[in-house]
């Protein structure tokens, strides 16, 4: 059965969400954000695809779903990624309990951000009959190394091998799904 657009939105946010919150996924989706300019949020999205879906999207479809939310990524996510990192240390008043407060409502608002560029990611998702009984961490990671791949050929960056142990935790954390 095919789920619908909206359906899809909220199963893929609320994995998302899900397999954030697992020990040591937050900080290595942070490190590919941060080492490697990882879109999460696209990354999560593959994972759910493959995990949930039984999906493994080629690297043409990786891009495609790149260019679709590239536009909302640089315009409006890393804009206020960008503010509420800005907060943390500065520039005069900041830091204070004040702006620390300011800081948590721009928090808010970047979290509704990838909510919604989740949405767009969903819409676009290349959904098909699933390709096998079940994925296994071998081929999750593989998936999950083209999008890091992706990322890293924008930049003209590292190897994938210096980011190989986040996406592990990764694939770790979704092994151990309890559905």
């Amino acid at each position: 059965m095919r789920l619908s657009g909206s359906d899809l939105e909220a199963e893929s946010w609320a994995f998302a969400l899900e397999l954030y919150a697992r020990p040591g996924v937050a900080e290595a989706c942070l490190k590919l954000q941060n080492e490697a300019g990882v879109d999460v949020m696209m990354f999560l999205v593959v994972a759910y695809a493959a995990v949930r879906h039984r999906i493994l999207l080629t690297a043409a479809e990786i891009r495609e779903l790149d260019e679709a939310c590239r536009p909302w990524r640089e315009q409006i996510v890393r804009p206020l990624r960008a503010i509420r990192s800005g907060l943390k240390t500065g520039p005069r008043p900041a830091p204070n309990s004040e702006t620390e407060q300011f800081r948590s409502k721009i928090k808010a608002v970047e979290l509704a951000a990838e909510r919604l560029q989740n949405q767009l990611l969903a819409e676009c998702l290349p959904l098909r009959p699933p390709e096998q009984d079940a994925v296994g961490p071998k081929q999750l990671r593989s998936v999950l190394g083209r999008v890091v791949t992706l990322f890293l050929e924008k930049r003209g960056d590292q190897p994938i091998a210096d980011l190989l142990s986040s996406i592990d935790a990764i694939v770790e954390a979704t092994t151990h799904d309890p559905r």
